[in-house]
């Protein structure tokens, strides 16, 4: 994956964003800033939140009922999900969204398709390659995704995601049914990914890979923002002890 190059002020930022559904807000006046190159976790319990945030700034399936979301420069949350995605803004899901019957390499195929409007046919390809390569599923290649691993099917969300370079990735709970060696292993992938120039904004469960990747975290419960820092900082706040970590620090 090529390098991203820099470019100044935040590449995401969101300004009271919020959500209702008829009587229910899911979520409140949320606002936090990503700045370039950074990994930013979002944490909570469930229930807080995370995953309508995700939507709200990808457009999938919807976006905010009122605040703005800027992203690159440009406000973003009047545009619909296609739009959003070719602007250089990715996103993963919780549940793994794949071509069961399709192989490993058709799968990346078609999110280039996708997302890659105006590349030739060949720039298409090279695309193709590169992602595969970039998370290291060159040998399930040719395999039907339905039938790899887990952390493949995992990586192959990511590749999908990547095969237009994306300025920033959403990862929506990568750890998700991973085991510790595999947890470790996709740590060492995204540290990889960033390290590169991606920036990165993830929400999971599993505190110790948000310690280990994010520089800042978010904190939500109940539709808002509970806390932001560090994650030292952010899981020590005293809201966050009693809201997510039921009184006991992990």
């Amino acid at each position: 994956m090529d390098a991203v190059t820099p470019r100044p002020g935040p590449v995401l930022s969101v300004r009271n964003a919020s959500r209702v559904f008829g009587g229910f807000t899911a979520v409140r006046d949320v606002s936090f800033d990503v700045a370039e190159g950074e990994i930013l976790g979002i944490a909570g319990p469930n229930g807080a939140g995370k995953s309508t945030l995700f939507n709200l700034i990808s457009g999938v399936p919807f976006g905010p009922s009122s605040g703005e979301i800027w992203f690159d420069g440009a406000r973003i949350d009047r545009l619909r999900a296609p739009k959003i995605a070719r602007r250089g803004l990715r996103r993963t899901f919780q549940s793994e969204q794949l071509f069961t019957t399709l192989t490993v390499g058709d799968n990346v195929s078609v999110s280039a398709a996708y997302l890659g409007t105006g590349m030739t046919r060949a720039a298409r390809q090279e695309s193709i390659d590169i992602a595969i390569d970039a998370v290291g599923i060159g040998a399930y290649r040719d395999l039907p995704s339905g039938e790899v691993p887990l952390l493949v099917k995992k990586k192959l969300m990511i590749a999908s995601a990547l095969v237009a370079q994306p300025r920033l990735l959403m990862l929506d709970e990568p750890a998700g049914g991973l085991d510790a060696e595999d947890q470790a292993e996709l740590v060492e992938l995204l540290s990889s990914l960033n390290s590169q120039g991606l920036t990165l904004l993830i929400i999971e469960h599993v505190l110790s890979l948000l310690r280990e990747l994010a520089g800042r975290m978010v904190v939500m419960a109940a539709g808002s923002s509970l806390s932001e820092g560090t994650p030292e900082q952010a899981l020590s706040d005293p809201a966050v002890v009693e809201a997510y970590l039921g009184g006991a620090h992990e």
